[in-house]
């Protein structure tokens, strides 16, 4: 699977994770019981599905090998497609980068040229 996945959270947000240590996730994460990730194929459909319109938010790039150990899984959502699920807080030691994910009337969120799989 994608060493690197990505987290769509509102910036205010990822700033109290940086504050704390982690985050424990969105309203939308923690009733699931898991926080949701997307890779980077996945990241622009996430977007335009749950986050349209919405402002302030940022793109957090995660290394899935800084993850606690067997807290990531991979299960079937849209479409049956796998996406990365987090049992576990997101540690922000995790982080490697975080990109503000501006949204543009007309266009929708402008993601950063750093988006990739690896």
């Amino acid at each position: 699977m994608n060493r690197l996945v990505y987290k769509i959270c509102p910036g205010a947000d990822w700033a109290q994770a940086m504050s704390s240590g982690s985050y424990a996730g969105s309203a939308v994460d923690r009733a699931d019981g898991f926080i949701h990730f997307s890779t980077a194929g996945q990241a622009r459909e996430t977007a335009a599905k749950h986050f349209a319109g919405q402002t302030g938010l940022v793109l957090v790039q995660v290394d899935t090998t800084r993850l606690p150990q067997g807290a990531l899984k991979w299960e079937p959502s849209r479409g049956g497609a796998l996406f990365p699920h987090l049992y576990a807080p997101l540690p922000v030691s995790a982080a490697l980068r975080v990109d503000p994910l501006p949204w543009r009337d007309g266009e929708g969120h402008l993601f950063p040229e750093s988006l990739q799989d690896a």
